[in-house]
């Protein structure tokens, strides 16, 4: 049995990186509705960041949705 280190390598790298993106946006996403809060308490408007939080959490969705169709195919 021959293992491929470069291809396995290839693969933990993209795993990596597309991990700590996923992680990253849906951080940005918590934020977000974290200021709508902070701004609703304080009797503001923050529109664009709850805007921003759910913008990131459709891309989440997205990518979980995207690998889950590359899975099933």
């Amino acid at each position: 049995m021959k293992i491929d280190w470069a291809a396995l390598g290839s693969v933990f790298g993209v795993s990596l990186v597309v991990t700590v993106a996923l992680v990253g946006l849906f951080t940005l996403g918590i934020a977000g509705l974290s200021r709508q809060e902070k701004a609703s308490a304080q009797g503001g408007s923050a529109a664009l960041a709850v805007t921003g939080a759910y913008a990131c959490f459709a891309a989440c969705a997205a990518a979980v949705g995207y690998g889950i169709y590359l899975i099933v195919a």
